[in-house]
């Protein structure tokens, strides 16, 4: 139990907390207005550099993409291409090894 005299008006801490939430809420609202705001004039700007340059909106997407590594990485949710082992190297790794353990065992 914390000391000292008790709070008479617990129901106003929760009322000014539940302000400060309104506050924070609405100051996050106006950073994500800004920012689409922002978003729009920057894809607004890459439009009139792809006119410029003559370059069409899908084909600077695509080669945006590839240069970041979008969509085939190998990272998030990319299957990861193995390499296949041929059955003669298979084998000759497995010789190898039974030959190691063979001469573990003898040293033991």
């Amino acid at each position: 139990m914390p000391r000292g005299r008790p709070r008479k008006q617990q129901g106003r801490v929760l009322l000014k907390s539940a302000e400060l939430i309104g506050w924070a809420i609405g100051g996050i609202e106006r950073e994500i207005a800004h920012t689409r705001e922002r978003l729009a004039a920057l894809t607004a700007q890459a439009a009139q550099l792809r006119q410029r340059a003559g370059v069409k909106a899908s084909a600077a997407a695509a080669s945006a993409a590839s240069a970041v590594g979008v969509g085939e990485s190998a990272g998030a949710g990319g299957k990861r291409r193995r390499r296949k082992m041929s059955p003669e190297a298979r084998k000759k790794i497995s010789e190898m090894m039974k030959k190691r353990w063979a001469e573990r065992r003898k040293g033991k």
